[in-house]
């Protein structure tokens, strides 16, 4: 993965997206950081630049689940003249809890930024990359992906979305000489499980985002259409293949109903 032009991620301003732009940093990318917090992304990007004095960083501050701002994002880098080789599609939250407890605003705003803005922003950033014949796009997807989630149901349901589009796209884009990978990770120690609203979730066992980004690099270096990111997390997603999906979603409910009790 060598630097061309610009990587542009969204969900810049913590964990995996922010340590997606340390590591591409130190490759001699240049960054465009996307995130609601303008505060986090300036600060971001005073420490990236301290650090990488030979790179230019960016910041746009604005939410994605904003009907227009896939678009208003894509002009303002084309008006620019930035040159995007590379679009990490990171934005993302989830919520746990009883499907009718969950705020309905809430889980419509999960679908306009985990799919709606997704499939938005690489429709608008692919078509340049297929008529220059390079370029890549890294969507972060989720373990959660691969088998329906009791209790975090539409959040799942999204990843899932996330999986099936990005292996489809792969295909597509590898005729135009366009690279896309998806990216599973299972756990990871960020900010997610406070967001989502159930910190307990979080243990000492989870991947890091160090971990979970390097790892992904290597496998878009190798061409990879795809990569589960920890060995634990992939002979999950094996083993989940290869049960019944009424008995998976037997357990995992069961599972989910103890963690949100003791939350």
């Amino acid at each position: 993965m060598q630097p061309q032009g610009y990587a542009l991620i969204t969900g810049a301003s913590y964990g995996i997206g922010e340590e997606f732009a340390w590591q591409l940093a130190a490759r001699g990318w240049s960054i465009i950081l996307v995130a609601r917090s303008q505060d986090r992304l300036t600060q971001l990007r005073t420490d990236l630049m301290a650090e990488y004095t030979d790179i230019d960083v960016l910041c746009a501050a604005m939410d994605l689940t904003a009907p227009d701002a896939p678009a208003e994002l894509f002009q303002k880098t084309k008006d620019a003249n930035l040159k995007i080789s590379l679009l990490i599609n990171n934005a993302g939250f989830g919520a746990f809890g009883e499907f009718t407890s969950i705020d309905r605003e809430r889980q419509r705003q999960m679908i306009d930024l985990n799919i709606a803005a997704l499939v938005e922003l690489t429709h608008l950033y692919l078509q340049p990359m297929m008529q220059r014949e390079e370029g890549g796009i890294i969507n972060v997807a989720s373990v959660a992906g691969f088998a329906p989630l009791p209790y975090s149901a539409v959040y799942a349901a999204t990843k899932a979305f996330v999986v099936s589009f990005s292996q489809a796209l792969y295909e597509e884009a590898r005729q135009h000489g366009v690279q896309v990978m998806v990216v599973n990770p299972g756990s990871t120690k960020t900010n997610f499980f406070e967001v989502a609203g159930h910190g307990a979730f979080s243990n000492s066992s989870m991947q890091t985002a160090e971990q979970v980004v390097a790892e992904s690099i290597r496998a878009f270096d190798h061409d990879r259409r795809s990569v589960t990111t920890g060995v634990s997390n992939r002979l999950m997603v094996l083993v989940l293949g290869l049960l019944p999906v009424s008995w998976v979603t037997a357990v995992v409910g069961k599972k989910m109903r103890r963690r949100i009790a003791i939350d």
